[in-house]
């Protein structure tokens, strides 16, 4: 009866739900480690046997640090944003497409799903532009130089409206060009953030390793459950946010500012985090409203 009851629950979810479009974004260990990676992608393909139209957009920044040391090479970041030069960007694409994304795609299609890797390269899905970042030096601001590192100027959905009208569920890398034919590396937390709000999707979801967002970063019980995205943009310009949450806040503001319903931030290391967010009327992260 328990089981039944968590059906139950689960119902008025369902149905709101069905027919959407989920964007959601995989990273941290629920990439990383193979087994919740599979359980991560099984509860992706309950969300697509219910009815709802998934999304999956990936990073793996890890695994290209990694690589680039067996390699001999030093990766370096500036302001948190990987150093790309040429020979560096000949690795994320080997990584990103040539072993993560694949990954991904066997794993759903072993547990029974539909699923096209592409990366933001295919059908000019997204139209990149170099990226500039700027570093304080003293008093003054100096323009750095991150090589083929690039970000969102366009998103052209039309090639995953296509793949989502006929059951597939695309699975896309953060690799882009632009219109000159020059490939960088974005970010994939906005580049998540960008296709969910071309897309219109229903929510976007943010797999990461911690709980969601903190009220007060020293303590790990302040988890903000529900917030709205103008709470949201305060705590941003605060410095409320640090490291890898801040391109994941960016990325939420400019999904619901796009028309996206909810964002959801959550731990993907939690067994069946998807699940307990959207099927449960607690939920387990936080879930940021337009």
């Amino acid at each position: 009866m328990d089981d039944v009851g968590i059906l139950i629950e689960a119902l008025p979810y369902i149905k709101d739900f069905h027919g959407s479009c989920m964007v959601i974004k995989i990273g941290g260990h629920a990439m990383i480690k193979e087994n919740m990676l599979e359980d991560t992608i099984k509860d992706i393909l309950l969300l697509y046997f219910v009815g709802i139209k998934p999304v999956v957009v990936h990073g793996g920044g890890p695994e290209i640090s990694e690589k680039m040391e067996k390699l001999g090479l030093k990766p370096r970041f500036v302001n948190g944003l990987r150093v790309t030069d040429k020979e560096t960007m000949e690795i994320v694409e080997m990584v990103l497409d040539g072993k993560i994304n694949s990954k991904i795609v066997t794993t759903f299609i072993k547990n029974g799903g539909k699923a096209v890797g592409i990366s933001g390269k295919d059908g000019l899905l997204v139209i990149a532009r170099k990226k500039k970042v700027k570093k304080k030096e003293g008093e003054k601001e100096k323009i750095i130089d991150l090589g083929f590192v690039g970000e969102t100027e366009f998103v052209n959905p039309d090639i995953l409206r296509i793949l989502l009208d006929n059951d597939f569920i695309p699975v896309v890398s953060p690799i882009a060009t632009d219109l000159e034919g020059n490939t960088y590396n974005l970010n994939a937390d906005l580049v998540a953030g960008d296709i969910a709000a071309a897309l219109k999707a229903k929510k976007l979801i943010m797999l990461t390793d911690v709980d969601g967002i903190l009220e007060d970063l020293n303590d790990p019980n302040s988890l903000i459950s529900t917030m709205k995205a103008n709470d949201l943009k305060d705590m941003l310009k605060k410095g409320k946010l640090q490291g890898g949450m801040i391109p994941k806040g960016e990325a939420v503001l400019k999904a619901l500012d796009g028309g996206v319903e909810k964002a959801h931030i959550i731990n993907g290391s939690i067994p069946h985090a998807i699940l307990l967010e959207l099927f449960t009327k607690k939920g387990i992260g936080t879930m940021i409203l337009r």
